[in-house]
């Protein structure tokens, strides 16, 4: 899924929404080790998705850096892992918000899935120690390995039976570094609905890629490749719950007794670090205005005038439908906040007639803002990859078109 990233208030350190921390997290990128131990929890992960997602580093910057400082080949893991990235924005380019449905039809007719996370998962009490550690990171780093995201996803359809689009909503929810074309797609990569099969996992999977904290050895995930297909297939029961597997002690970090989902905000949670006031357009009436908004945090686009009014912004009805955790609210604010002491917090169509009155509006575009981009006048960032030209149906189509032998 789309890996590659305490408490309200406080930022995990190690995601410091601050240009230096993006640039040294860059820097310190091994592209030997990545290729070698990717796939393994305790990998040379990159852990750049957070700074993508909001923008503080931006695809084709991190490409160029890679292929400066390293002369990767056009088609090196990591490359390649950009490219998947680049691939679900061309998938949501293409299909707008129906990467939000599946996209053809799954292992089980749609009505056959179940419409809420059970309570167990979400008080990460399976029983199960790779779905428990998941959900206890989801929850309490707003991170995770794209593996165990992989897990968590396939247990979560095809374990338990319910549909993909809850499950990849509530990940978006809590994930740092939430892309609703890299999660969502992702999901239905592994629900079947965007791919010729569903994923799915055992525990000699988990026991080859993640520590002994994870494994399930002897739970009902200890089985073969034809029983979990006949799971996601529907012809035998989903997972009960909780299954009788033993589940490892949590680590320091994590809460030890989890009780629930936490709280996400459709709005800045109380306390947060950034003043935020209606939409007003006497306050750029005329100016040049840099606008910055949560998925814009880098640097401003070139032609923007040194001096240009610096102005965050957060689109109320956008965040009514998406809420975010304390803690992604803490890192977008905090950041906004080294930019501009405040800024503006309203509906789209307030901010759009507010910006109206400004003499020119500089600041990149992203899809999450949909047409908000163009009546903004905000521009697209550079491309880190050539456009194919026309829809691809799957990655490997779109990867041998727009990357070089």
């Amino acid at each position: 899924m789309s890996a590659t990233p305490q408490t309200s208030g406080a930022t995990d350190q190690a995601f410091a929404p601050t240009l230096a921390a993006a640039r040294l997290r860059l820097q310190a990128v091994r592209p030997g080790d990545y290729a070698r131990s990717r796939n393994h929890l305790d990998g040379a992960v990159t852990r750049l998705s957070p700074y993508l997602t909001h923008g503080l580093l931006q695809p084709a910057q991190v490409l160029a850096h890679l292929q400066a400082a390293h002369n990767l080949p056009p088609r090196h893991k990591l490359v390649a892992e950009l490219g998947w990235r680049a691939w679900f924005r061309h998938v949501w380019q293409h299909e707008g918000a129906g990467i939000l449905r599946s996209l053809h039809a799954g292992p089980r007719p749609e009505a056959a899935y179940a419409r809420q996370l059970p309570a167990d998962l979400l008080q990460a009490r399976t029983g199960l120690a790779v779905v428990d550690q998941a959900v206890r990171a989801l929850h309490g780093q707003g991170w995770l390995h794209n593996h165990a995201r992989l897990w968590l996803a396939s247990y979560v359809v095809h374990g338990r039976g319910v549909h993909w689009r809850v499950g990849a909503d509530w990940m978006f929810r809590h994930l740092l570094d939430g892309d609703l074309a890299s999660n969502h797609l992702s999901w239905q990569w592994v629900a079947g609905t965007g791919s010729a099969k569903p994923y799915l996992f055992n525990a000699e999977n988990v026991r080859r890629f993640a520590p002994p904290a994870w494994w399930v050895d002897g739970s009902v995930l200890d089985t073969d490749y034809d029983t979990l297909a006949a799971w996601a297939r529907g012809e035998t029961a989903p997972v009960s719950a909780p299954v009788s597997a033993p589940t490892a002690a949590p680590t320091a970090t994590l809460d030890a007794d989890p009780p629930g989902e936490p709280p996400c905000w459709p709005a800045p949670p109380p306390g947060a670090p950034l003043r935020l006031t209606p939409a007003d357009p006497q306050a750029v009436a005329g100016r040049e205005v840099w606008l910055v908004h949560a998925w814009a945090l880098g640097e401003p686009p070139p032609g923007c005038p040194v001096g240009a009014l610096v102005l965050p912004v957060g689109v109320a009805d956008w965040h009514a439908r998406w809420p975010w955790s304390a803690r992604r609210w803490d890192f977008v604010l905090r950041r906004m906040g080294q930019l501009a002491p405040q800024g503006w917090w309203d509906t789209a169509a307030a901010l759009s007639q507010a910006l109206g009155a400004a003499g020119r509006v500089h600041g990149w575009a992203d899809p999450h803002l949909g047409d908000l981009n163009a009546r903004w006048g905000l521009r697209p960032p550079p491309a880190a990859f050539a456009d194919p030209g026309r829809r691809c149906r799957s990655f490997s189509d779109w990867w041998s078109r727009v990357s070089a032998d």
